[in-house]
């Protein structure tokens, strides 16, 4: 739920090499500077890939025998030993539930069945108050902890990582280049991303910021960037819409109902692929008043789209700015 397109500069392209292909339901591409004495492209996609078939078992909604799918087909009072890595998302989850008072939340996947967006969803619709009371008793990260090794739970809740999972995994995989060598990379996943360094002619790595559309792509904002995580989260990729409102995939845990208010997408910047991925979405739950806010209370760069009847604003903090070489490139 995205970040638009990554702008190619002119440049050798015997020295820039890509690779690309399906992951988490959607895409990964990956872009970086071959040097001389570097490791091999074929190796370099192989070790990619092997990360993300590893996050996919590990955190994959969408196929049963997850590591996580397996842990939510648990019933209350149930225990099961998880890697490492599961818990230390766990603990991610647990950090942004306190900072928004529980409007972000990892065990919101049966109200995103509910309403239609989940991956065991019947149809999208308005649910009735009797089916969402029940729905709520089986959401709350309270519900989960941590036992040693293993992931406990006191009520049927149901873990969905996907606020995270690919920022998690852009961050995987920047480690692993950086170990492979590579200095200068664009790495992204389902729209997520990270930039470091340059590209061969010594430009930037350039990205755009996709207008929140659902009937086209259009740019609203070019950016160059080094160094940073990248993540737009919106309501407008996954929605429908009932009597005349618009129900969007984004969800306050709180009330268990899709958010309501005019602002349309979040782009955070961030060191941490990661956290950029799990706060474009903490900021959109919060909406344009708490989020800007918080944003700015954390030192966090952030550019909001908020609807304006017929037409999009766009709001950027000092830190965004500073952090992407500052206006429209």
């Amino acid at each position: 739920m995205v970040l638009a397109g990554v702008l190619s500069g002119c440049g050798s392209d015997d020295t820039l090499e890509r690779f690309g292909g399906p992951t988490m339901g959607s895409h990964y591409s990956i872009q970086y500077v071959r040097h001389s004495a570097g490791p091999a492209p074929k190796k370099v996609q192989t070790e990619v890939e092997n990360i993300l078939a590893e996050v996919d078992r590990q955190l994959s909604t969408y196929r049963s025998d997850s590591d996580i799918e397996r842990f939510n087909a648990l019933p209350a009072h149930s225990c099961q030993v998880m890697p490492g890595p599961v818990l230390a998302l766990i603990r991610v989850g647990e950090q942004f539930s306190g900072q928004s008072d529980g409007s972000f939340d990892l065990t919101v996947e049966p109200l995103l069945n509910l309403w239609g967006f989940g991956p065991q969803s019947r149809g999208e619709t308005v649910p009735s108050a009797e089916a969402l009371a029940l729905a709520r008793q089986r959401v709350g990260h309270g519900h989960l902890r941590i036992e040693g090794d293993r992931l406990c739970k006191d009520a049927a809740v149901e873990v969905d990582f996907n606020s995270i999972a690919a920022g998690y995994a852009v961050d995987r995989i920047a480690a692993r280049l950086q170990a492979l060598g590579i200095d200068s990379y664009l790495a992204e996943a389902t729209g997520e991303l990270k930039a470091v360094g340059r590209k061969p002619d010594g430009s930037a790595w350039r990205i755009a910021l996709e207008e929140p559309r659902d009937d086209r792509q259009v740019a609203e904002r070019v950016i160059e960037v080094n160094g940073y995580g990248v993540s737009t989260s919106g309501d407008y990729r996954k929605y429908f819409e009932q009597d005349g409102q618009r129900y969007s995939h984004t969800f306050d845990a709180r009330t268990g109902t899709p958010v309501l208010h005019n602002l349309a997408s979040v782009t955070v910047i961030h060191p941490s692929a990661l956290m950029a991925d799990g706060l474009s979405t903490l900021l959109l739950i919060l909406g344009p008043e708490r989020g800007w806010d918080y944003a700015q209370e954390h030192g966090i760069g952030v550019f909001f789209v908020l609807r304006d009847n017929d037409r999009f604003v766009v709001r950027t903090n000092d830190a965004f700015e500073r952090m992407t070489g500052g206006k429209n490139q």
